[in-house]
């Protein structure tokens, strides 16, 4: 029995050169948006944690790291 990554791969291959650069493009996209999507939950994650370190970050003893 085929696994679905090996009969997606017969699908394709089955597909005129024009079809499979299109499916190439769509594979490309949906591997970046993945990219965008793990940026912005990174980001949004260090934005959450500001407030938290907000503390430990501003402090005169500290301010010396501000300037460097």
């Amino acid at each position: 029995m085929a696994t679905p990554h090996d009969q997606l791969l017969q699908k394709i291959s089955r597909l005129p050169a024009a079809r499979v650069a299109e499916v190439e493009d769509f594979v490309d996209f949906l591997a970046q948006r993945d990219r965008d999507a793990e940026r912005q939950l990174a980001g949004a994650a260090a934005a959450a944690s500001e407030p938290a370190f907000a503390k430990v970050w501003d402090n005169p003893e500290d301010d010396v790291y501000d300037r460097l």
